[in-house]
């Protein structure tokens, strides 16, 4: 039987944290109906016996503080609230703790933004790491050296998992469950809670506002350019002539200050343009396609399929209830 310890940090989402025991023991459940012994044994752990979440709007009583649990199994990290820097450092007691348990052979798995205490530990380094889209551009700001898939709903590596953007955890849950105590139990946890069973992607999801926190005044401004004229065909030599900079040296500093190349935050801004056309009018994919400045069908479509997940029609099926 598998130990889990469900954290309850500081400003923890109050759902990350009760959907976690739901399916663990919800599994334990189905398993005790088949005749069978639990898979998990579930246990609340803080820094406190009681700790206070959403303003003092609710409170969980924990079934162990941090210092009783001596080993466990499997740790989840749950989503929390607020500035994420400082959510760290009101959670920082738990880093630690976290990472002595990970080397006495325990797994890690973050929920949503939770993923940023995983990675303040260290031990997300040089690894794949999954997070809420939202909050793609400020964890690659303060962790460099984590490898960040933006569109990936789960991630494992070496015993550390994460999953996309708020409900999305469900997902790596039922992940969890499968590995744990088999295919069959995750497939009855799947279809007892509604919840579709190995989505791997959060790509159509994304809505993409532009990476505009940097300093480099020249690229703002050429962000800025593409922005406004998305019906345009608009070249990298053509945005490096504008503003005066050489194309390989404009095309580094872009990509230092956005993490997109030129071409691609070319192509992001014009999909997510498609991306509410396609959501909010009438218009035909073709009539969509040319107001974004594309001529080219199968070369939309390509793009479109790259960064949503979804070909145009598929999209539109999905968003638009017109």
């Amino acid at each position: 039987m598998k130990q889990v310890s469900i954290l309850i940090t500081n400003e923890a989402v109050l759902a990350s944290i009760v959907d976690p025991r739901i399916i663990f023991t919800g599994a334990n459940d189905f398993l005790a109906a088949m005749g069978k012994p639990p898979a998990f044994n579930v246990q609340l752990v803080g820094l406190e016996k009681e700790v206070r979440l959403h303003g003092g709007l609710f409170s969980v009583h924990t079934d162990a503080v941090l210092s009783e649990v001596k080993k466990t199994d499997l740790i989840i990290v749950p989503a929390f609230g607020g500035d994420m820097a400082a959510g760290i450092q009101r959670n920082a007691e738990f880093i630690p703790w976290i990472t002595d348990q990970h080397y006495k052979g325990a797994e890690v798995a973050s929920l949503c933004v939770g993923a940023f205490l995983l990675a303040a530990t260290g031990l997300l380094s040089g690894k794949e790491c999954s997070t809420h889209w939202r909050f793609a551009n400020e964890f690659r700001e303060m962790f460099p050296d984590v490898t960040l898939v933006d569109d990936r709903i789960v991630t494992e590596q070496k015993g550390l998992y994460s999953s996309g953007g708020a409900t999305s955890y469900w997902n790596l849950l039922l992940y969890l469950v499968e590995k744990y105590a088999g295919r069959d139990i995750s497939i009855m946890a799947a279809k007892m809670f509604a919840l579709e069973i190995d989505r791997k992607s959060q790509s159509p999801f994304i809505m993409f506002n532009g990476q505009k926190t940097h300093e480099d005044e020249p690229i703002k401004k050429a962000q800025e350019f593409i922005e406004a004229n998305i019906t345009e065909k608009i070249s990298v030599e053509d945005l490096a002539t504008k503003y005066a900079i050489g194309k390989r040296h404009f095309e580094r500093r872009f990509k230092k200050a956005t993490n997109n190349s030129p071409l691609e935050y070319i192509q992001r801004v014009k999909i997510e343009a498609a991306k509410k056309h396609l959501e909010s009018s009438r218009k035909n994919i073709n009539e969509v396609m040319y107001d974004v400045g594309y001529s080219d069908t199968k070369a939309f479509r390509t793009v479109f399929k790259k960064i949503t997940g979804l070909s145009p029609v598929e999209y539109r099926n999905k968003y638009n209830a017109a």
